[in-house]
C-alpha cells in the first residue's frame, strides 16, 4: 500500500519523523556482499541504500486492477472467515456446552466463555508479531503460514475430548494462525491500489460482515445435524481455501521503466524488491514509529475508544432477550448491524477516497461520535422497532470505522512502515476487546441490569473520538516544520557554497559582486 499523492517522498524514506531525509546516493552500485570489515549496522545501512535503488528512480507504481482485483478477493476472503468464524463464536459456543457440559452449571459457563474469549484477543495480540514477519518475509509467505497453521489448529480442534484442549487448540494456534493470515492482508492491498484504496479496502472489510450474516445459519444448522466436532472440520474447508487465497499475495513486479532505471544504474529492481524479503529489518519492532506523534496519538486513541465499543455486540442478544420476551426472531438485531455495516464500509471507504491525507481520520471520529451516542440509546428503547434502527445506525458507522483503518495508516507512516505500524494498532486493541465485555457483564451481575453497562460503554467512543480530532492539526504542523528546516538548510547550503566560491576567486568575480551590491 502505498501513500497518496501528496507524499511520495514520504513512503520511499519510510517515517519522515522518524528518520529525517538525507541527501540522496548519486548512484547505485551492484549489489555486494558486506566487506570485512562493515558491522551489523553497516550491513543494515548497506542494504537500504541497495534496496533505494538509483537516484530519482521511483518505486512501481501500483497497477489499479489487474492481479490486483484477485488479491483484493483473495484478501476479502480473508477477512470473512477469519471474523464470520470469530463473530459466530456465538452458536459454536452453545455447541460447546451441549457437548461438554450442562448450560446449568455456571463454571462450566465460564470455561467454555474462555475459548472465544481467548481466540478474538490472541488475533490481535499477535498482529505486532505478524507485521514482523511480514516485513521479513513478504505477505505471501507469512499469510500462507498463518494460513496453514490455523488449519492445523482448527482440525486438531475437532479431536479434543475435553474443553480444556481447546485453550490451546482454538484459543492460542487457530487464533495465531488467523492473525498472521489477517495481518498481511492489510498491507498488499496498497501495493496493488492507490486511487481506488478506500473503495477496494471497503470491499474486503465488507467480507467480514457478509460471512458474519450468512455464518451464524450455517453453523446452526451444522451443529444440529451433524455435531461440534463435524462442523469444525467443515470450518476447516474455509481455512484451506485461505491457505491457497494467500498464494496470490505475490509481491508486485517492476513496469519496464523500473527494470530501464534500475539497469542505468548497475542493479535490476526486480532483484532488489526480491532481496527485501530476505533482509532482515532494522529493528524487529520498529519503536521509532510513535515518535510520529500523530501516529503516537492514534494508537492511543483507537483503544481508548474500544473500551466501550464491543460491549453492545456482546451483549446485545442477552440484552433483547431480557427486554423483549415476547419478541420473535430476535437475531434481526445483529442482522441489521451485519448488513449496515457492509453497506458502511462501501460507502464510507468510497467517500475516503475523494477525502485528502490525514483528514480521513475525521470520519472515524464520526463514526465513533455516533457509536457511543447508539450505545446509550439502547436502554432508552421502548420498542423493539426503535432499538432495530438504532442497530442499523451502529452498524453503518462500524463500517465506517473498520474500512478506513488501513488508509489512515498508510497516511501516517508511509508504504514502509505502514506493516509494523498496523500489527502495533491491532495489538493494542487486543487488550480493551478483552477487557471492556467482561466489565460490562460484571456491571449487569452487581445491578441486575444492563442499562448502566450500555450508559457507560457509549463514554469511551466519544472519549476516543474527541482524542482523534487533534491528529490532522498535529500532522500538518509537524509537515510544516519539516518543510521549514528543509528549505532554511537549503538556503544555507547556497549561501556557503557561493561564500566559498567568493572567497576561492576573488578576482574574478569581484565586478560581479559590485554589480550585485
Amino acid at each position: 500500500m502505498v501513500p497518496f499523492p501528496e507524499e511520495p517522498a514520504a513512503a520511499a524514506r519510510g517515517t519522515s519523523e522518524a528518520q529525517p531525509p538525507g541527501p540522496a546516493p548519486t548512484g547505485a552500485a551492484p549489489l555486494p556482499g558486506p566487506g570485512p570489515s562493515d558491522g551489523p549496522e553497516a550491513v543494515v545501512e548497506k542494504v537500504e541504500v541497495e534496496l533505494a535503488g538509483p537516484a530519482g528512480a521511483e518505486p512501481p507504481q501500483p497497477p489499479e486492477g489487474g492481479w490486483g482485483w484477485l488479491v483484493m478477493l483473495a484478501a476479502m476472503w480473508c477477512n470473512g472467515s477469519v471474523f464470520g468464524i470469530q463473530n459466530a463464536c456465538g452458536v459454536l459456543f452453545v455447541s460447546m456446552l451441549k457437548t461438554f457440559g450442562s448450560t446449568d452449571d455456571d463454571k462450566m459457563v465460564f470455561k467454555t466463555a474462555w475459548v472465544s474469549s481467548l481466540s478474538m484477543g490472541m488475533i490481535f495480540f499477535c498482529c505486532p508479531i505478524a507485521s514482523v514477519f511480514t516485513d521479513m518475509f513478504g505477505c505471501q509467505k507469512t499469510a500462507v503460514v498463518g494460513a496453514a497453521v490455523g488449519f492445523i489448529g482448527l482440525l486438531s480442534s475437532s479431536f479434543v475430548s475435553s474443553i480444556e484442549p481447546l485453550y490451546l487448540t482454538y484459543g492460542i494456534i487457530f487464533a495465531c494462525g488467523c492473525s498472521f493470515a489477517y495481518q498481511p492482508s492489510l498491507v498488499i492491498l496498497g501495493h496493488y491500489f492507490k486511487k481506488r484504496l478506500g473503495l477496494v479496502n471497503g470491499i474486503v472489510t465488507a467480507g467480514s460482515s457478509i460471512f458474519t450474516i450468512l455464518l451464524p445459519f450455517l453453523l446452526r444448522v451444522l451443529t444440529d445435524t451433524v455435531g461440534l466436532f463435524h462442523t469444525l472440520r467443515v470450518l476447516c474447508i474455509f481455512m484451506f481455501v485461505l491457505f491457497l487465497a494467500s498464494f496470490t499475495y505475490r509481491p508486485l513486479a517492476p513496469s519496464a521503466k523500473d527494470k530501464e532505471g534500475g539497469t542505468k544504474g548497475g542493479n535490476n529492481r526486480f532483484s532488489l524488491f526480491s532481496r527485501r524479503k530476505f533482509s532482515p529489518p532494522k529493528k524487529f519492532f520498529n519503536f521509532a514509529l510513535f515518535k510520529v506523534t500523530a501516529y503516537a496519538v492514534w494508537a492511543v486513541g483507537i483503544p481508548l475508544a474500544l473500551f466501550g465499543y464491543f460491549v453492545p455486540y456482546v451483549h446485545l442478544m442477552k440484552y433483547v432477550n431480557e427486554r423483549f420476551q415476547d419478541g420473535k426472531n430476535k437475531e434481526v438485531v445483529l442482522m441489521c448491524i451485519g448488513i449496515t455495516s457492509g453497506v458502511g464500509r462501501l460507502l464510507f471507504g468510497r467517500i475516503a477516497d475523494y477525502m485528502p491525507g490525514v483528514k480521513k481520520v475525521y470520519l472515524q471520529v464520526l463514526s465513533f461520535f455516533f457509536i457511543g451516542l447508539m450505545s446509550m440509546m439502547i436502554p432508552l428503547c421502548g420498542v423493539f422497532g426503535a432499538l432495530i434502527a438504532v442497530c442499523l445506525i451502529m452498524g453503518l458507522f462500524d463500517g465506517c470505522f473498520i474500512s478506513i483503518m488501513a488508509p489512515i495508516a498508510f497516511e501516517l507512516v508511509g508504504a514502509q512502515d505502514v506493516s509494523q505500524a498496523i500489527g502495533f494498532l491491532l495489538g493494542f486493541m487486543s487488550i480493551p476487546m478483552t477487557v471492556g465485555p467482561p466489565i460490562a457483564g460484571l456491571l449487569r451481575d452487581k445491578l441486575g441490569s444492563y442499562d448502566v453497562a450500555f450508559y457507560l460503554a457509549g463514554i469511551p467512543p466519544l472519549i476516543g473520538g474527541a482524542v482523534l480530532c487533534f491528529i490532522p492539526w498535529i500532522h500538518s504542523k509537524k509537515q510544516r516544520e519539516i518543510g521549514k528546516t528543509t528549505g532554511g538548510e537549503k538556503m544555507e547550503k547556497m549561501l556557503e557554497n557561493q561564500n566559498s566560491l567568493l572567497s576561492s576567486s576573488p578576482g574574478i568575480f569581484k565586478k560581479e559582486s559590485d554589480s550585485v551590491i
